[in-house]
């Protein structure tokens, strides 16, 4: 099993800390799926030092969501050890990550995210003085480079180890890559071979089956999945399912995907209010029903919606639609 520190995950499939996604509403789903390790969406230093309301709330944990990782990012010294100590004593989390990963120029012009890649003793002062300021393990998450001529992946990932990092998370993306590309796994896999610290691959595990080959070929101690959970949390049950039994349940039915999507939404209009919900909900809505049929025509109403009822509504008359018109063929055949 994966263990970061003295936590210990019941398996080794975590959830990445996707900005925009990973509050509790979408956090819990994943957990009840089985993710071993959930992990939040990245917080600014700053922002946490300057008792930002928003950002304060992003740092709610709900117990149900434990084992949970709190990441945050910043470029000064100061100010992440003091956000990463107040992020010690004032949360629940069980771990406190640091994002050296994110490649959006807003994070990376102030010195922070993806920006850190370039500079392996920054990284090895920035984590020694945040680990010997708090008592939760501290963990990192990084790309491989910047670029294809600047790629320190080893150098990074042993940085982080010898300045008391519990872990690394290695994402096989330059920060030029951003999200597009191929994600290269042998150069975790020569992390992996560097450090005595757990590594957790990320990039492009799209399958269970990915997930598998990650950790049979590249010898990871844990598979970080993002953009395949969206909207399709039984990518991490699945997943589950098939690394300790060697099983692969079926795919959800378009009914599952509508349920759970809805409870989504509930439980987002209870974080953040159902104006607030009903908006953040039409990109989740639009990742749930990925790959069924009428989806652009049911995307394109629930985008115009602001009512959690009109969302329910539409929704459930879609899928009735849709298991009608199943309904139909079939008995055609």
């Amino acid at each position: 099993m994966l263990k970061i520190g003295d936590i210990e995950m019941k398996n080794q499939v975590v959830l990445a800390p996707m900005a925009g996604v990973c509050n509790p509403a979408f956090r819990l789903i994943a957990k009840e799926f089985g993710a071993g390790l959930v992990c939040a969406e990245m917080v600014s230093d700053k922002a946490i030092l300057h008792k930002n309301e928003k950002s304060l709330q992003m740092l709610y944990v709900d117990e149900r969501e434990k084992p949970l990782s709190l990441q945050i990012f910043g470029g000064e010294k100061d100010t992440l050890v003091e956000a990463a100590r107040f992020v010690d004593q004032n949360t629940n989390a069980d771990i406190i990550d640091i994002n050296m990963g994110c490649p959006v120029p807003k994070i990376t012009k102030c010195d922070a995210g993806a920006r850190w890649l370039l500079d392996p003793k920054k990284i090895y002062e920035m984590v020694a003085a945040v680990v010997d300021a708090v008592k939760k393990p501290v963990t990192v998450k990084m790309r491989i480079g910047w670029d294809e001529d600047h790629i320190y992946a080893i150098e990074n990932a042993r940085a982080v180890e010898r300045a008391g990092g519990s872990a690394v998370a290695v994402h096989g993306r330059t920060r030029v890559q951003m999200y597009e590309g191929v994600a290269d796994w042998n150069i975790i896999g020569d992390v992996k071979k560097a450090v005595n610290i757990p590594v957790i691959g990320n990039g492009d595990v799209a399958t269970p089956q990915d997930a598998k080959r990650m950790l049979d070929e590249y010898g990871v101690d844990g598979v970080m999945i993002g953009r395949a959970a969206l909207g399709n949390p039984w990518m991490l049950y699945r997943t589950i399912q098939y690394l300790e039994n060697g099983t692969l349940p079926s795919e959800p039915t378009p009914r599952e995907k509508i349920e759970v999507c809805l409870i989504h939404l509930d439980r987002l209009v209870a974080l953040k209010g159902e104006r607030v919900a009903v908006r953040e909900m039409r990109k989740h809505t639009a990742w749930y029903i990925k790959g069924l049929r009428g989806k652009a025509k049911i995307r394109e109403k629930v985008n115009q919606f602001e009512t959690r009822d009109d969302v329910v509504k539409a929704l459930y008359e879609y899928v009735d639609f849709l298991e009608g018109r199943e309904l139909a063929e079939s008995s055609a055949i």
